[in-house]
């Protein structure tokens, strides 16, 4: 195909992919899409559950394999939307539609590029598509549940909007509930023990909190309570303060380090993380991938955010077109630019990458 060829037709599937309904757990319709494009294009795929993949036509199980994936999963639309989230409409170089930026443009941007080398006969990796499921809630049925069933993968390209920028490293998760315990008590009467008001000296507690070790890609792991739930009507003292805090990890430690750190040293009654499998991520920043992609004029940086690349236990990059400062917005949007020119330079980029 030539290349202005697929460019189109990865935004005519865009348009479709917005106008379709695709919540998380909810993405059949979309991947009914994803099927119909491998169809179209005369090209074996597989599905599990709202998964979509598939392997290069000359897969060679000697050669080391490079995961292209994105998801086809869009979080629900706010309130502050002032167009129909699921028209996928043009204006002034603008595709406006939910899931255009996260990550509809980078999923069909992908899709093209591994379109465009499914033929190719001499690549120096194998390729491995997936379009993927329940990445805005961090699900087991999505990436996660793919990986045994999928060829080894020895190096993962993640699709979310970066400006086409290299994001060598993300930052890992972890929600921690805790608890601030007091006595229970009418508030007419006397109460030293108000489980509200030793929440103040928590709360700072929590604010001014730092974990030492900083990372060169990452930064400091950053903690914020994000919760703070307690009382159920005017007259009653709690008993308890209910927190949730988010913990940002970076790569100079682990989940279960974080879980450990917080479990002996919160002033709290209790605390539990709710998963420790959302780690950080990375890949050298001397990896082929990263030198081609720098050879292209792009920049390397961290990234704050969290994607399927935490599901991942191979060296993975995090690149693609559109803003993430538009994800999750109202009137969400991508320039059709930016697709056309996503597509282009991922083709750019593994050309560089393949050459032996």
């Amino acid at each position: 195909m030539k290349l202005e060829e697929l460019q189109k037709d990865a935004i005519e599937l865009l348009k479709q992919l917005i106008a379709t309904q695709s919540f998380s757990k909810e993405e059949d319709n979309t991947a009914d899409l994803l099927e119909k494009w491998f169809r179209e294009k005369d090209m074996t795929f597989f599905r599990h559950l709202n998964n979509v993949w598939a392997t290069n036509k000359y897969f060679d199980a000697d050669k080391p394999s490079l995961l292209l994936n994105s998801h086809h999963d869009t979080i629900k639309p706010n309130s502050a939307y002032t167009r129909d989230p699921f028209e996928a409409k043009i204006e002034e170089g603008k595709l406006y539609g939910l899931g255009s930026n996260d990550a509809g443009g980078c999923l069909v941007s992908l899709l093209a590029t591994f379109t465009w080398y499914y033929e190719a006969k001499d690549l120096k990796y194998n390729l491995i598509f997936a379009g993927t499921g329940e990445e805005e809630i961090n699900g087991k049925n999505g990436i996660a549940c793919m990986l045994p069933k999928m060829p080894k993968i020895d190096v993962a390209l993640v699709g979310e909007p970066t400006l086409m920028q290299l994001a060598i490293a993300e930052k890992g998760l972890v929600v921690f509930d805790a608890k601030v315990k007091g006595t229970p008590s009418h508030a007419a009467h006397p109460n030293d023990n108000n489980a509200i008001y030793k929440t103040a000296d928590v709360l700072k507690w929590f604010e001014d909190f730092d974990f030492p070790k900083e990372s060169e890609a990452l930064g400091k792991v950053k903690l914020t309570v994000t919760q703070i739930n307690a009382g159920s009507q005017h007259n009653v003292v709690p008993g308890h303060v209910d927190l949730v805090i988010d913990v940002r990890v970076n790569d100079a430690y682990s989940n279960a380090e974080i879980d450990q750190i917080l479990q002996e040293k919160a002033p709290v009654d209790i605390i539990a993380a709710r998963s420790l499998r959302l780690n950080s991520s990375s890949i050298p920043p001397d990896h082929e991938l990263v030198k081609a992609g720098i050879a292209l004029g792009m920049e390397t940086y961290g990234s704050p955010t969290l994607s399927d690349q935490a599901m991942l236990k191979c060296p993975s990059l995090k690149l693609g077109p559109g803003d993430s400062i538009r994800s999750h917005s109202a009137d969400e949007f991508i320039y059709v630019k930016e697709i056309e020119e996503g597509i282009e330079k991922y083709i750019k980029l593994l050309e560089k990458a393949f050459k032996k």
